[in-house]
């Protein structure tokens, strides 16, 4: 899956994926709510190992952590305080009621148990011996990352109807609501990315304003959030999808073109391995370009919006990757 047809430079992200977060440890936690999860554990936890990855959406950072009790239980642990963290409170109780109803033997963890202590919610989910899969990709990994999606983006194909029964979300309103941004641009209600000064803003435009339409008309759900810090890779070579907060109705394609924008950086064929993927059969023939211009909107605005206080990576993240997706979409248009 190497690239063909002359040597791209590499781009490697500011920060590794699996070092972008900065989290509350153990001793943060209330007292009573440590006491509570010890006795799920059976006992203080032996070994406490705080994600390394995420960006937190919001200003507050929950905690989240794999736990290992004395007997060697081990647990994934997040946990958010009910007031000033409500969001995330929703947000994982949401997760768990998802993953819960995904359709058995897909590589994704399960709900454990959930409970509430000392003005906080803590929710445990399987704990995944695996890691985050390294950057430049290695062949392998890539691959087993675009099985798993494949095994996904089929289950979800005909979304379960213990799924559509939460309310999910439609990626069409989110794309309008949140995802857009070249259009703003144009407008003049947003400022233009310095990194897309060169760029056809017309095309750009008339390209991501076509993703509601073809999200609309896809009868599937997409992950949501499909990123390299959203799986992980067992000792057997299998990757695992987590993070399932964000799942919603709308084309797997889409999730494929974010996860496959680190590919193209990195120096792979990303051309062919959307082209060649399950997820892309019955897409539009622009869809992938279509992708690339709503995601490199989506990043390079998000990346001027200033600091954030939850995830201090995420702006640089969020440039990197639209610079790597409009580099992308550049490449595949022509442009100069």
């Amino acid at each position: 899956m190497r690239q063909h047809g002359g040597v791209r430079a590499i781009s490697l992200p500011p920060v590794a994926y699996g070092a972008t977060a900065v989290r509350p440890g153990w001793a943060d936690l209330p007292s009573g709510l440590r006491d509570a999860l010890a006795a799920r554990l059976g006992g203080p936890p032996a070994a406490v190992e705080v994600a390394g990855g995420g960006f937190t959406r919001g200003f507050t950072r929950g905690f989240a952590a794999v736990l290992t009790g004395p007997t060697g239980e081990r647990a994934f642990v997040k946990a958010a305080a009910l007031h000033g963290q409500r969001h995330l409170v929703d947000w994982y109780a949401h997760e768990a009621a998802i993953l819960a109803r995904l359709p058995a033997g897909l590589p994704v963890p399960r709900p454990r148990w959930a409970l509430t202590e000392s003005g906080w919610y803590a929710l445990a989910l399987d704990a995944i011996d695996g890691h985050v899969p390294r950057l430049p990709w290695e062949p392998a990994e890539l691959a087993a990352a675009l099985t798993t999606y494949a095994e996904v983006a089929a289950a979800l194909a005909e979304p379960p109807a213990q799924l559509v029964a939460l309310g999910l979300p439609r990626l069409a309103d989110l794309a309008r609501d949140d995802i857009l941004w070249w259009g703003e641009v144009a407008a003049g209600r947003e400022p233009l990315p310095a990194a897309a000064a060169r760029a056809p803003l017309a095309e750009l435009v008339a390209l991501e304003t076509r993703l509601p339409g073809y999200a609309d008309a896809a009868p599937g759900l997409a992950h949501g959030d499909l990123r390299v810090d959203n799986l992980l890779v067992d000792p057997a070579g299998r990757a695992w999808l987590c993070d399932w907060t964000w799942l919603c109705h709308g084309p797997a394609w889409f999730d494929l073109a974010g996860l496959l924008i680190t590919g193209y950086a990195t120096g792979l064929d990303a051309d062919a391995a959307f082209a060649g993927h399950p997820a892309t059969a019955g897409a539009p023939p622009d869809a992938l370009d279509v992708s690339l211009a709503a995601l490199a909107g989506y990043f390079l605005t998000g990346a001027t919006a200033g600091p954030s206080t939850a995830s201090p990576h995420l702006r640089s993240h969020q440039r990197w990757s639209g610079e790597q997706a409009l580099a992308w979409l550049t490449a595949r248009q022509g442009w100069t």
